[in-house]
């Protein structure tokens, strides 16, 4: 790759923009600058402060078929050919093209986002005044040019034609590189002292206004656009590697000479969307996912095929994402839409039902990628189950929050054959890697924690059952009950009761139960709202007793308000949970020496419940709204 840094006069760069030298790529996103923004681009100039570089990358590169596209607001003639495509300075080359070209009209918006067009002018007088009085001299106008105000009855300033703005004293920006014509309005003025003074100190000026550019040359890879563009982007949204692939694949000959028309990738991936769109946990999957995924299955059969003593590795990373060719593409989507699909079924077997709950979004990129690697073998018993523990692992293990593209691939490379049990598999990393000790536990108090989402799937997957319903909490009843996580002893019983914040908040004080359950309980003492859980499903003791044992919540210490017999009871409890899931032991590190606690008990009574839970199935319970926005440790009632 190879560089120059030129230095050119900003009215070349409005020249180049206007007839189409300078032009987009396609990747780039819409242009989007507020008024005062693009005011205080003109102040810059205007006092001859600099206003940064842009990055130009020289077209005629055989490695990169960027589709152009005009800056914005500009209206080519047809065939005319980008010499440059800008990369960075959009939002600033755009301003200054719509600013101070044509009709000087920029398409804009107000600091809420409103819509609107405004033009700019500069205050003659004041401008005169010194440098530090053109921010005042700078003014935004509406783009027809009248200032109006008692709900649009007054006039203030009306700058609608020449004859007004040259009345007013107000110079249009419009006409600061306008050439025989910016003379022509200037010396059109009554005022030809002030006329004169102002082009020598205000538009001369202007006119050798210069900005630094970086140009790349036709050497340039797509991956050095990328990078590069990473490193000195100043103003502008992040570009991502969908949004260059979308570029590179609309570019590609053999499809267009195929098809008679460019690859779309945006629209292919809102007809990837529109297939998720009932799957409510691939909400969470981002176009970079899904081209992560189709990295690594690519990679992994250049790396299978390849017979030499280095073949490529398998990979994730953002360089070799944007070595993807439309074939490869093309290739591995439709198994890989599937493979989502099933992913999000396979979330739904463990009782994650939305993003809400969904502990690593990310995680959905190696399991979708080892859905097609599998194939039908996914939904084998033995499969299924060495994919559930591994899943859990990472889930509870906490691996997924960083360095995560490497975890892929290991992934992708090791946990198909060990699900198979293939000779020669070997435990793959993210089991191995897997770690939990008991004291996690008192930690783990709000969503934002991923293991704290992992064993609310795990009470839920675990057969918990409503207190009040009698229902389990599956998929379906998950929405019909507004099933949330709330305290199993409520927040305003534990202030009273003076039980510290780490136990009050943890996870092994919270259980899954629907909104209308919440209610009853209320901040009561659960002695006290336990009866009158009994009393308004019209059961006995013994039948409750039997739901609060789904949850793994020990009835005799909740009828005694015994909290710390509750908690030290479920929180051994929820550690056998976690040990049955990841498939390894879990250190305890805060009852060592405490006789433990065993879930012979709480199977028992699920089996109970599952025989005596129809005659309690009630109607459903309305969407209760406060309970849906409700933060973890507030709760409307409890």
């Amino acid at each position: 790759m190879g560089f120059q840094t030129p230095l050119y006069e900003l009215s070349e760069y409005l020249k180049w923009t206007t007839n189409g030298k300078i032009q987009l790529p396609d990747f780039q996103r819409g242009y989007k600058w507020e008024d005062e923004r693009i005011r205080q681009l003109l102040v810059t100039i205007l006092r001859g402060h600099p206003l940064g570089v842009v990055m130009l990358l020289r077209t005629g590169n055989d490695q990169i078929r960027f589709k152009p596209r005009p800056v914005e607001g500009v209206t080519l003639q047809p065939g005319a050919a980008a010499d440059l495509l800008l990369l960075d300075g959009q939002q600033r080359l755009t301003s200054l093209t719509q600013a101070l070209t044509g009709g000087g009209v920029v398409a804009t918006e107000d600091s809420r986002g409103k819509k609107m067009t405004r033009r700019y002018y500069v205050d003659m007088k004041t401008a005169l005044l010194g440098e530090d009085r053109i921010d005042d001299a700078v003014v935004s106008v509406p783009g027809d040019g009248i200032v109006r105000s008692n709900f649009g009855k007054d006039v203030d300033l009306d700058l609608s034609d020449a004859d007004k703005e040259r009345t007013k004293s107000y110079f249009p920006v419009r006409l600061l590189f306008a050439g025989a014509d910016t003379v022509t309005w200037l010396f059109a003025m009554e005022d030809k002292e002030l006329a004169s003074q102002f082009h020598a100190s205000i538009v001369q000026p202007a006119g050798t206004y210069n900005i630094p550019a970086i140009e790349l040359d036709t050497a340039t890879s797509k991956s050095a656009v990328a990078t590069v563009f990473e490193k000195v982007n100043t103003g502008g949204l992040s570009l991502n590697v969908f949004e260059l692939l979308t570029a590179t694949f609309a570019g590609d000959k053999a499809f267009y000479d195929k098809h008679g028309e460019d690859f779309r990738l945006n629209d292919d991936w809102r007809e990837t969307q529109l297939k998720f769109a009932g799957y409510p946990a691939l909400s969470a999957v981002e176009n970079t996912d899904f081209l992560q995924a189709l990295t690594m299955l690519t990679t992994l059969q250049r790396n299978r095929a390849d017979t030499s003593d280095r073949p490529p590795a398998v990979s994730a990373k953002r360089e070799d994402v944007l070595k993807l060719e439309l074939t490869d593409y093309l290739t591995w989507r439709d198994p890989l839409r599937e493979a989502f699909i099933w992913a999000s079924t396979f979330l739904a077997d463990l009782h994650i039902f939305d993003t809400r709950f969904l502990p690593y979004p990310k995680q959905l990129v190696p399991l979708a990628a080892l859905k097609v690697e599998l194939g039908k073998d996914a939904d084998l018993i033995g499969v299924r189950d060495r994919l559930r523990q591994w899943y859990w692992c990472g889930i509870l293990g906490e691996l997924y929050g960083s360095a995560i593209e490497t975890r892929f691939v290991r992934d992708i490379e090791q946990v198909s054959a060990w699900a198979r049990q293939q000779p020669g598999a070997v435990t793959p990393k993210t089991v191995q890697d897997a770690n939990f000790v008991e004291s996690r536990l008192h930690s783990l108090r709000t969503r934002g924690a991923a293991a704290y989402k992992g064993i609310y799937a795990l009470l839920l997957g675990n057969g918990a059952h409503d207190w009040m319903k009698g229902q389990a909490l599956d998929k379906v009843q998950y929405v019909n009950l507004a099933v949330d996580i709330h305290h199993v002893f409520p927040q305003k019983w534990c202030f009273d009761n003076n039980i510290d914040d780490e136990r009050r908040e943890s996870i092994v004080n919270k259980t899954p139960l629907s909104a209308e359950t919440n209610r009853t309980i209320g901040g009561s003492d659960p002695a006290i709202y336990l009866k009158v859980i009994e009393k308004k499903a019209g059961v006995d003791a013994e039948l409750v007793d039997g739901l609060l044992g789904t949850h793994l919540v020990d009835a005799e210490a909740l009828r005694a308000s015994d909290f710390d017999g509750h908690f030290t009871r479920r929180r051994e409890a929820l550690v056998q949970l976690v040990e049955k899931a990841i498939g390894k032991t879990v250190q305890r590190d805060i009852s060592a020496g405490e006789p433990e606690e065993t879930l012979d008990h709480f199977d028992e009574d699920n089996a109970a419940v599952a025989e005596d839970h129809e005659d309690l199935v009630a109607g459903s319970a309305p969407n209760d709204k406060a309970q849906e926005n409700h933060d973890d440790g507030v709760h409307s009632v409890d």
